[in-house]
């Protein structure tokens, strides 16, 4: 993906470094393209809420949408210290943000562990700060929890997924599974980037192998 090139940043900035940011969100429009649901809080209560990060998130947030269960997808930056940042502040490897893909789900339609599935399969869990041929702090692997219950589900999927690759001599697993303090929505013309664009840039690519789900 890149517009302005992938900057080869791979190393995380620490929070003196960090771009300033600013205190106003990025606007978000109202609806989904795809689902037509509200990309933005509030949703209802039933609804769970879970981060993914994988590589370009044009590509990623297409895999959660046409998940059976999902009320709304939408894509931001998280797991960094710049409030509010733009794509070209991320890109620059300086707001220690990723590319996240937010997704909204009902439990009673869909489980995490579901999830999990097309997070582990639809990317390369063990290339660090890229994804492909895209390089960057940006592009790292990642799941980011709401819900610290959460936590040890996806600490298990991890396992389980990096014993299979290693049967296979592949790994390790360079994910990480982190509490999620911020979410900040990317610009309005990264939402739903396939959908509008159908033409348009996607990296992602797994490895060919299944995740073994848990019992």
């Amino acid at each position: 993906m890149m517009f302005f090139g992938a900057t080869r940043r791979i190393r995380m900035p620490d929070a003196s470094e960090a771009l300033p940011g600013r205190a106003d969100p990025m606007p978000v429009s109202g609806r989904h393209a795809v689902l037509g649901a509200p990309l933005a809080p509030p949703y209802p209560d039933r609804l769970a809420i879970v981060h993914f990060g994988m590589g370009c998130f044009w590509g990623a947030e297409r895999l959660f949408w046409s998940q059976p269960g999902v009320f709304t997808t939408a894509v931001g930056y998280g797991g960094g210290y710049t409030p509010n940042p733009t794509y070209r502040e991320v890109c620059s490897g300086l707001t220690g943000h990723n590319e996240l893909v937010r997704v909204v789900y009902d439990p009673e339609q869909i489980d995490l562990e579901a999830l999990l599935k097309v997070f582990w399969e639809g990317h390369d869990p063990t290339q660090g700060m890229r994804q492909g041929n895209d390089v960057g702090t940006q592009y790292r692997s990642g799941i980011y929890l709401n819900d610290s219950a959460h936590r040890p589900l996806a600490e298990a999927s991890r396992q389980r997924f990096e014993a299979a690759l290693r049967r296979v001599g592949q790994g390790p697993i360079t994910t990480e599974i982190v509490a999620l303090n911020d979410f900040y929505f990317a610009e309005d013309y990264h939402q739903q980037y396939l959908e509008k664009n159908p033409g348009g840039y996607c990296g992602l690519g797994g490895l060919g192998i299944g995740y073994p789900a848990g019992a």
